[in-house]
């Protein structure tokens, strides 16, 4: 970024950080964040270096500073409100949090997150995406809506989520930054998309006992252009590869399903009544999945320590993904060990989280309004 432009950046919803990390990679200043869990909280100043106003962002609008930038993804269930009941409010969805955000502080940008259910949510009839965006039309801003898929990014995950992103530059057209380009930004131009669940794990060591806290160190020397992004820092061993826990019947189902197969390939034999009502209906591809080695991973999940919510089983091992391997599908850096009280605060973390190589992009996709 050009030495006198560094836009400020304000965090809404940051949740361990994966968006304003990405921002913050390109050159943005982090200039203020909010987030009600206070173990995500924890894990973002450990992640970012800035503190958090921990608490329901209702709470803390006022206090938002003056900044160039608006980023977060607000939680956003499928939903629809008719008529004005006090039950209905809107001012009760997080996501309109984010619009009073944008109206109270008038920044030069923003880019709002969120899940594709964001799509199904509606106001009235009206599509909740095209009712934020008049919203934000009328505020002067210029808004694209955005359906992107992780993998154009460098991320070796098939994650989709609808972004919209807003600015006030006059003749100026928001464009994503192509893959080359940026694969050349972050310094590695034999990057290639789709990157592979092999491209991004292989050179992760055996997982430690069950339980254990210690480092282990890698099994080999960086294998592709991923895993040298990843290991950037230089660090020499990794945090959070522990054995997952698994039932026996965890055990038992996946030394039937090979690389890429899901509980189809369970024998009746062994398969519980409900995988059973899975084969007679179908329509379940990642219910008991395994990753493939020459693809990329589906969506990683805040359930990804479950074999039954996701294709979470290891392509080689007949186990679960680790904590570390769901982070680096999900593109943190290895040198980010999330904070946590319990281990359904750190699947949360992680699974809720913006792939920091996606915001990335975003982030550089955006900076070209600045110069």
């Amino acid at each position: 970024m050009s030495e006198y432009v560094k836009p400020s950046v304000a965090g809404l919803f940051v949740g361990c950080g994966g968006l304003d990390f990405g921002f913050q990679a390109t050159g943005y200043e982090i200039g203020w964040a909010n987030e009600w869990s206070a173990d995500a909280a924890k894990s973002y100043a450990q992640l970012i270096g800035h503190d958090v106003v921990v608490g329901d962002i209702w709470d803390h609008l006022e206090q938002i500073p003056q900044v160039e930038v608006i980023v977060g993804g607000p939680p956003c269930q499928a939903f629809s409100l008719v008529g004005k009941r006090l039950e209905d409010d809107p001012r009760a969805k997080l996501v309109f949090a984010f619009e009073q955000a944008i109206e109270r502080v008038m920044p030069q940008a923003f880019v709002m997150e969120n899940v594709p259910g964001l799509m199904a949510s509606k106001i009235d009839g009206q599509r909740l995406p095209i009712h934020l965006a008049e919203q934000f039309t009328r505020l002067g801003y210029e808004v694209t809506i955005l359906r992107l898929v992780a993998t154009d990014f460098f991320v070796p995950q098939k994650r989709q989520r609808v972004l919209m992103v807003g600015h006030r530059f006059p003749r100026r057209v928001f464009s994503l930054i192509d893959s080359v380009t940026f694969a050349q930004l972050l310094g590695d131009s034999e990057l290639r998309k789709p990157i592979s669940v092999a491209e991004a794990l292989d050179d992760l060591p055996a997982p430690l006992a069950k339980g254990s806290k210690a480092s282990a160190a890698y099994l080999t020397a960086p294998h592709s252009a991923y895993s040298r992004l990843m290991r950037r820092s230089g660090q020499t061993a990794v945090t959070l590869q522990a054995m997952p826990t698994m039932s026996l019947l965890d055990r038992e189902f996946v030394r039937h399903i090979p690389p890429g197969g899901n509980y189809t390939n369970i024998p009746d034999s062994v398969a519980t009544k409900r995988i059973l009502s899975f084969k007679a209906t179908g329509g379940r591809t990642t219910t008991y999945g395994r990753l493939h080695p020459d693809r990329p991973a589906y969506t990683i999940n805040t359930y990804f320590n479950r074999p039954n919510v996701g294709a979470n089983y290891h392509h080689q091992e007949e186990r679960l993904i680790t904590v570390r391997e769901a982070l680096r599908l999900q593109s943190f850096p290895d040198h980010f060990s999330p904070y946590y009280s319990n281990q359904r605060s750190l699947h949360m973390q992680i699974g809720n989280a913006v792939p920091p190589l996606m915001a990335q992009a975003l982030a550089e996709s955006l900076r070209g309004l600045f110069v």
